[in-house]
């Protein structure tokens, strides 16, 4: 399976913007935007214009660090979103929120999107009772998001859901800290979704 492999920071720093790639560090001083907040690179700090066609590859680049997805898959979603009935880019988002790796993480099982993807590939999540190791799985409403025996013994589990009273908990999403136990109550919320994203800019790219 193809992954990034070089620094995560300097996504952030050429975004701009945090992308909560790194989980609690990102909250912390050592943030590389909090450093640093410029485009990585010789000429990272002079003032970047850009065309229509530069915004719109900035908005796509910054949705597919921000959820993990490589070119190719993103580029199905986007194929998928148009597809469905309703505002296109909306469908695309709620597309992306309903990745299992995005859930475990919105649920608060994990600090961030990538660990949520390591450890559903690890086979530490089942999904109505059946274990499910493919991060790109997407989730329905009414389903039930448990961790498996392995998974109940992972520290990494229960540190991040030792600190679950810090995290803000989208209303499709409920999890029963105790049973260790999430339920999807509904499709995803696009007003929900707090990073400044113009995800119509993406769509306009792919239509060109």
């Amino acid at each position: 399976m193809a992954r990034y492999n070089d620094s995560v920071c300097r996504l952030c720093r050429r975004e701009g913007m945090k992308l909560f790639l790194k989980g609690d560090r990102c909250f912390s001083d050592k943030c590389s935007i909090e450093r640093r907040n410029y485009p990585p690179g010789q000429h990272g700090q002079g003032r970047p214009k850009f065309s229509d066609y530069g915004q719109q590859l900035r908005e796509k680049q910054k949705v597919r660090r921000i959820y993990g997805v490589l070119e190719r898959q993103f580029r199905k979603t986007v194929d998928e979103a148009a597809a469905l009935k309703g505002v296109k880019g909306e469908n695309l988002m709620a597309l992306l929120e309903r990745r299992l790796d995005n859930v475990v993480f919105r649920l608060g099982f994990v600090t961030s999107r990538a660990e949520g993807r390591q450890l559903v590939r690890h086979g530490h999540f089942k999904v109505n009772g059946r274990r499910v190791n493919i991060p790109s799985f997407r989730v329905r409403k009414d389903d039930k998001i448990e961790l498996t025996a392995r998974g109940a013994k992972a520290a990494r589990i229960e540190g991040a859901l030792g600190a679950l009273e810090t995290r803000s908990m989208p209303s499709w999403l409920s999890i029963d800290k105790d049973l260790k136990q999430g339920t999807i109550l509904a499709d995803p919320v696009r007003d929900e979704l707090t990073l400044p994203i113009q995800e119509q800019l993406i769509i306009e790219l792919y239509s060109r």
